[in-house]
């Protein structure tokens, strides 16, 4: 099966991200250090705005906007989980293999998902 995603030059897009298995990788000050290391250091080569990001222990939210003539959404992803797991030194699977994505349609649709990211992290630790 092929999997089918969209890809607009310039869109706004969410992704929830998910660690292999849903194990809590992500819990520790070090582990969302080095993301937000390898977060910096793919933006430098390939950048995109973050709009917003709530990282959670075993996945994370965020909504990027990509650069007027660029949709490679995916690549910057690869690279991304690639630089965080070389970072924390892992021998096995970090990340599941695909991503969520959704293309931001309109302003109000870019204000539930904003809300979604916000209030995500505060109804997991209820």
């Amino acid at each position: 099966m092929r999997y089918r995603r969209d890809r607009t030059a310039g869109g706004t897009y969410f992704f929830t991200v998910v660690t292999h298995e849903r194990l809590p990788i992500l819990a520790s000050p070090e582990a969302v250090n080095a993301l937000r290391s390898a977060f910096r250091k793919v933006r430098t080569d390939r950048p995109f705005k973050i709009e917003a990001i709530a990282v959670l222990p075993d996945h994370l939210h965020t909504l990027w906007t990509l650069p007027e003539d660029d949709a490679d959404y995916s690549m910057r992803w690869r690279l991304i989980k690639r630089t965080f797991s070389a970072a924390v030194g892992a021998r096995s699977r970090v990340w599941q293999n695909r991503f969520w994505e959704h293309r931001v349609r309109d302003e109000t649709d870019w204000c539930r998902h904003i809300d979604y990211i916000h209030w995500n992290p505060s109804s997991a630790a209820s």
